[in-house]
């Protein structure tokens, strides 16, 4: 296979089947010292973050970890499957050449192949960089997914069990999509159309807002206002925000009291200290999901037990369906491949996990405490 063979489209097509039902997943580190010290504590104590920088430019991609005990709840099969570290930190990935990250992530493909998985998920920014996947999918020939429709289907459930127990109604509330262009921000966008009283897209490029904002009218939503100014969320009851901007774009005076963010960006668009400093703003994680079985992922990534990302659920379920095909690939999500990879999910028991913030579990005490705040008019 040639190298970066351009012109030709990905095909969704099967790419051959392996022979046990079995998935590599790629992340990467976000947190830059925390994540490298998961895996190599000393390293991660030592080393300067300018440093870790430097060498991860030059570490190989490498197995972290034997997935097992993942069992669906519609035929009793368990899949397994590996973690993949391809060590360049988000830092990296935005900064690099593209034709250069793309090696280390087919490489981290060709490992994958060899320990026999099937399909392989991009996690994080492995899934952002360049084209959205198409190019490694050409050069892989084992099937590769971006788990993104997945992703905004538990996004979207999220939002929607969040705004109901803050007491929003959403019908009569504005709703924020902060990175409406790219490929989940669209499809969330026109999957909340028909439930929100008004939307507000914002994202980079105009162009590209005044072809969602067509899309959202013609899913449901009567107004439907656009800007290329992360500013205008405040106007907004319920904000989601999935972007690619590299952490901590929404701020303090972003946020009207009251409002729940969605925050299904990784790096986070909002910090902790941000979200600390506004008690009075429920904000959640998005994109968590209970995996059915007793799941063992072999590796602290920082989530607990029994739950993983919707990118990498969608590996799962593909993986259960013996469905080794390119799925969720490119820049452009169709609604249809999510209403599919949903379906999928309720089959074999996967399921939006408890409402959580910055990795910790809302329970109902805290929900009113931050809607109690917003009723005074207050933060303290």
């Amino acid at each position: 296979m040639s190298e970066f063979a351009g012109g030709e489209k990905y095909a969704q097509v099967p790419v051959g089947e392996p022979a046990k039902k079995a998935f590599a997943f790629i992340i990467h580190p976000i947190d830059t010292k925390r994540d490298v010290a998961r895996k190599y504590p000393f390293l991660g104590k030592i080393l300067p973050e300018s440093v870790i920088h430097f060498l991860t430019r030059f570490w190989p991609p490498l197995t972290l970890s034997h997935i097992t005990g993942a069992r669906s709840v519609a035929t009793g099969e368990e899949i397994e499957g590996w973690l993949i570290a391809v060590p360049y930190t988000s830092q990296r990935m935005l900064t690099l050449p593209s034709r250069e990250v793309y090696k280390k992530i087919i490489a981290a493909g060709h490992l994958a192949k060899k320990l026999g998985a099937g399909i392989l998920g991009l996690g994080a920014y492995t899934s952002v960089v360049g084209d959205g996947g198409a190019t490694i999918a050409r050069e892989l020939d084992i099937a590769v997914t971006s788990g993104d429709s997945y992703t905004a289907a538990v996004s979207v459930y999220a939002v929607r069990e969040a705004a109901q127990r803050m007491d929003v109604n959403l019908a009569n509330a504005t709703l924020a999509v902060v990175g409406a262009t790219g490929a989940i921000g669209a499809v969330v966008s026109q999957m909340l159309a028909a439930d929100a009283g008004r939307m507000l897209l914002v994202g980079r490029r105009m162009d590209r807002l005044l072809e969602v904002r067509t899309a959202v009218l013609a899913a449901g939503c009567a107004e439907v206002a656009v800007s290329t100014n992360v500013e205008d969320v405040s106007q907004a009851e319920v904000v989601m925000t999935v972007t690619s901007s590299g952490g901590n774009l929404l701020r303090t005076e972003h946020l009207r009291s009251g409002a729940v963010v969605c925050d299904v960006s990784r790096p986070r668009d909002i910090s902790y200290q941000v979200a600390q400093s506004r008690d009075d703003v429920l904000v959640i994680d998005g994109g968590l999901v209970e995996v059915p079985g007793a799941v063992d992922f072999g590796f602290d990534y920082g989530l607990p037990p029994q739950m993983t990302f919707g990118c990498m659920a969608e590996t799962m379920i593909l993986t259960f369906e013996g469905r080794f095909e390119d799925y969720s690939i490119g820049k452009d999500l169709r609604f249809s491949q999510v209403q599919e990879i949903d379906a999928l999910a309720n089959r074999h028991g996967f399921k939006l996990a408890a409402l959580r913030s910055f990795e910790r579990k809302l329970d109902e005490a805290q929900i009113e405490a931050v809607k109690n705040r917003a009723h005074t008019g207050g933060r303290e």
